[in-house]
């Protein structure tokens, strides 16, 4: 009986299965532990001893020092500086805390604590775990700060090195300035060694030369504990400096052609080597001062008085295309003499004007100036000589010698990815709708081909595309390159500069015409006893893209027998003609140019 007892006893209970049950149990456990070491050892075990390494070992990146930016002679253009931050990590303080640091930090360093409060407002900076507060302390502040850190918990001063440029707004947009990276850059530009907290060159000269001059990154690797503290170092490696760049860039004659532009609203002056097509001084106004983007922006009214400016300051006016007026005859006395219809020796009677279509073109003294040829033609800047030799070649004649001289395309500077291609028109363009029509819409008239001849309305170009062609009548009949770095190039050969297929009696007649502006034309302006005997062209053009006030412009080399330099100047909006504008602003940089030769 207590046999059968015992044993429907333990039926009940359930015993009899509860050990294999938690057999069953406890071999599953240890199953997954098992997959789960041989998951974490075999299949992922070089990234965990990676990732251990990671929490044990930090590595404190080490920035590079960029390259500095030099003028030919030597001259500092830009350079880099230490700079000090004031940080404070959010996570070590509460909102509670921030009143009595905030004025703790303000007393202590001198600062505006409203200005602290709009800081923290704004939030984390680029590494993500900290709140820039202030930039640029000065070094008497670091010293306050650090005499004082331990009683500052949640507050840090950081160091770091910024682009500085000595000279500000000087030649801002050749040289150009550094913006940190966006994310969107740094999702691309990590794979060649560039860190979250990076600055890379935005425009000119810092952006066209930026692996040149940007360096390579360093770091200090130490040994932490669980709670963030140091233990030990292991190693350094130190930061890789970037290459120093020496530039074509003239300090002083850049310095002179700013000065020239001061009294101007907008404008231009590229100044250039004939020969080689080194870029000497190029100058343009409105501008800006580079060291702006080196500071931490404090306000959005800074911000937009820079990016929304009515005014356009980052706006090149050196490479931006404008109606040339006059300084264009040139070109057209070439197209006149290389089409062989108005060779070299051809005469034309001027008059007071000539009706084209159905509107009367006139020439600017009302009158005309007689039976003249091409040197006198340029010497008057007779219109309506050029209205005749225009429309008697057609626009693809005039058009393939513009070409010839480097108009309607890039220049091949090394910042043209900023550079307005400028623009020709003629037949074959109207023809194509005119970049705005549609095709067959908008034919060629024959007041297109008379506003044409004489560089207004359909014909755009840029100051540094006129000192260009003007280098080919200066140097002989070549096509230079022009450039800001000479990086051992020889800027002599082809394809750097390449013969220009022209008659020599072209090149001769528009050389001696050029030459008579200055001798008694309208560019007498120029002659000065401290000044060799120089050649050039006035220009006078009406705004046809905005319809503004005229340009005032003023081509010139000099000295003419052998010329060292080729002067473009351009002031936007300036009414009075270039004689009494844009020539003044040419004279001043030739001066400073034949003042320091004996230096």
């Amino acid at each position: 009986m207590s046999l059968g007892f015992s044993r429907r006893d333990a039926r009940f209970c359930g015993m009899g299965q509860q050990p294999g049950v938690i057999l069953l149990v406890l071999l599953m456990f240890f199953s997954a532990i098992g997959m789960r070491l041989v998951w974490m050892q075999l299949l992922h075990g070089a990234e965990n001893r990676v990732a251990a390494d990671e929490n044990r070992i930090r590595l404190m990146p080490r920035s590079p020092i960029r390259g500095r930016l030099l003028d030919r002679k030597g001259r500092v253009l830009a350079s880099s500086k230490l700079t000090y931050t004031l940080f404070i990590e959010p996570r070590l303080v509460t909102d509670e805390q921030w009143p009595a640091l905030r004025d703790r930090l303000a007393g202590l360093l001198q600062l505006d604590p409203k200005g602290l409060d709009q800081a923290r407002e704004r939030g984390m900076g680029k590494d993500g775990y900290r709140i820039p507060l202030v930039n640029g302390l000065q070094p008497e502040q670091v010293l306050r700060f650090q005499e004082q850190n331990l009683d500052l918990p949640g507050a840090s001063v950081d160091m770091d090195i910024l682009r500085f440029y000595p000279h500000g707004m000087l030649a801002s947009h050749t040289l150009g300035y550094t913006q940190p990276i966006t994310e969107d850059e740094y999702d691309v530009l990590i794979d060649k060694g560039y860190k979250i907290r990076d600055r890379i060159g935005r425009i000119g000269v810092e952006a066209a030369y930026e692996s040149h001059l940007r360096g390579k990154w360093g770091g200090q690797m130490l040994e932490v504990n669980a709670n963030g503290e140091v233990q030990r170092y292991l190693g350094d490696r130190p930061s890789k400096a970037g290459k120093d760049l020496t530039l074509t860039i003239d300090l002083d004659l850049q310095r002179a052609a700013e000065k020239a532009l001061a009294d101007k609203r907008g404008g231009a002056i590229v100044a250039m080597n004939p020969t080689t097509g080194a870029i000497l001084a190029m100058a343009s106004k409105p501008n800006f001062d580079p060291n702006f983007f080196s500071k931490l922006i404090t306000t959005q009214q800074e911000y937009d008085a820079l990016f929304k400016s009515p005014n356009k300051p980052l706006f090149s006016r050196a490479m931006n295309a404008y109606n040339p007026g006059s300084t264009w005859k040139v070109v057209t006395g070439m197209a006149g003499m290389e089409s062989g219809r108005f060779p070299a020796g051809t005469k034309l009677k001027t008059m007071g004007c000539i009706t084209y279509g159905g509107h009367c073109f006139p020439d600017h003294n009302g009158a005309g100036f007689g039976t003249i040829g091409y040197e006198d033609a340029l010497r008057f800047s007779s219109n309506t000589f050029f209205y005749q030799v225009g429309v008697g070649v057609g626009s693809r004649e005039l058009y393939k010698a513009a070409k010839l001289l480097g108009f309607d395309g890039p220049s091949g500077v090394e910042i043209g990815y900023e550079e307005s291609p400028g623009l020709v028109g003629n037949e074959d363009w109207a023809n194509e709708g005119r970049g705005w029509a549609e095709p067959g819409t908008t034919p060629w008239i024959p007041e297109d081909m008379a506003s044409a001849s004489i560089g207004q309305s359909i014909v755009e170009i840029t100051p540094l595309q006129l000192a260009r062609a003007y280098s080919v009548f200066a140097n002989g009949g070549y096509l230079v390159t022009p450039h800001l770095a000479d990086q051992g190039q020889d800027w002599t050969a082809p394809p750097l500069r390449t013969k220009v297929d022209m008659k020599p009696s072209t090149l001769e007649t528009i050389r001696a015409g050029l030459r008579k502006v200055v001798a008694d034309g309208t560019g007498y302006g120029l002659n000065d006893p401290a000044l060799p005997p120089g050649a050039g062209k006035t220009g006078t053009a009406e705004d046809s893209q905005r319809g503004g006030p005229d340009h005032a412009w003023f081509g010139c080399f000099s000295p003419y027998d052998n010329p060292e330099i080729v002067v473009a100047a351009f002031a936007q909006n300036t009414p009075g003609g270039g004689s009494v504008h844009a020539l003044p602003m040419a004279k001043k940089v030739l001066l400073a140019w034949h003042s320091q030769k004996g230096d």
